[in-house]
This record gives C-alpha cells, structure tokens and sequence, in this order.
C-alpha cells in the first residue's frame, strides 16, 4: 500500500507485533506506561474520542489512528497529517486523558527505535528528560522493520517536535 485513503485502518505488521509485547510500568513507576492495541480502534470511537477531548462536537477522528493508550486512558495515534502518504509514514502523537499532548516520532518507524529506548508514548510527550531503558525484544523488532537507523530517542522526538512546532497550539485551537 503505498497511499492513505480517507478510512484506512489497515493496522501495520510492526504496530501489530508491538501489541504483543508486554510493558511493565513496575510500581516504582520507572517503566514504560503502555498498552498497546492489536487493531486501530474504529472511526466512531476515534470521533468519540476527539469530540470528548477537545470539547468541540464538530469534529471526527478523521485525522487520527489510534493505537494504543496509557493507564489513566491518554491515547497514542498515528496524526494523518500527510495526505497521500502511507500510514507508517504519519507521525506519531500522545494526547493524554488530563489535556497533555505531544510528538512522539515522526513516522512508525521512530515510534520503533523510541520504544527501542525505552519510552512509551506518554513517556517520549510528556517525560522526554528521562533516562534511555533500552528494551532488548523491541530493539529486535525494529530491527526487523524500521526504515529509519537506529537513533536516541531523545533525537527523534526533537526531530519531530521541530517538524510539527504547532501541533499542542493547532490542537488547543480545536478545543472550545
């Protein structure tokens, strides 16, 4: 597939292996705060979704592909903000059940190498000045189907930070 269509939630083999993956958040809450999905949660939960978030009614989850979440119910989702561009080519976004929000990678394959390092989507938006927990098992898958080389996560997410310097005010001016 080489191009988005307007509800294409055809969930990507590395986000699908991802899913299968176990991450310990650990009491001392030094882990990664992730449960990742097995599919794209569908369109009318997406547009639940973001009208809930944002407060705003007249929107739909158009834009987004949600993937997965943190504990308290924060989403990770891939922002469909490259039109005509393949999914695994859209960035990757938290916004969190308390109105955080933030840049997590650029494309699925940084979201990869991030969680490579040891961070989750909550922790690569929120906590991005903790120290790297390299994960041996996702290190091995995105070594099996990232397209990007290997980075510090640190770097990937000022990479996208810098691409989409919007994003948090773009999103706050769709809330009412």
């Amino acid at each position: 597939m080489t191009e988005t269509t307007g509800d294409d939630r055809s969930f990507p083999p590395a986000l699908a292996e991802v899913a299968r993956i176990a991450f310990e958040y650990g009491e001392d809450g030094e882990g990664v705060d992730f449960e990742p999905y097995d599919a794209f949660d569908s369109a009318g939960e997406t547009t639940d979704w973001i009208r809930s978030w944002t407060g705003n009614d007249g929107l739909d989850g158009d834009a987004y592909r949600v993937f997965g979440q943190d504990g308290t119910g924060g989403l990770a989702a891939l922002w469909l903000v490259r039109p005509g561009r393949p999914l695994a080519e859209q960035p990757v976004v938290f916004l969190g059940s308390e109105g955080e929000s933030g840049l997590v990678a650029g494309n699925l394959s940084d979201l990869l190498w991030v969680l490579a390092d040891g961070f989750g989507p909550l922790e690569a938006a929120v906590h991005d000045d903790r120290e790297p927990r390299p994960a041996a098992a996702l290190a091995d898958l995105a070594g099996r189907h990232a397209t990007t080389p290997r980075r510090p996560a640190r770097e990937i997410i000022a990479e996208a930070r810098a691409e989409f310097a919007t994003f948090s005010e773009d999103l706050d001016a769709l809330c009412r």
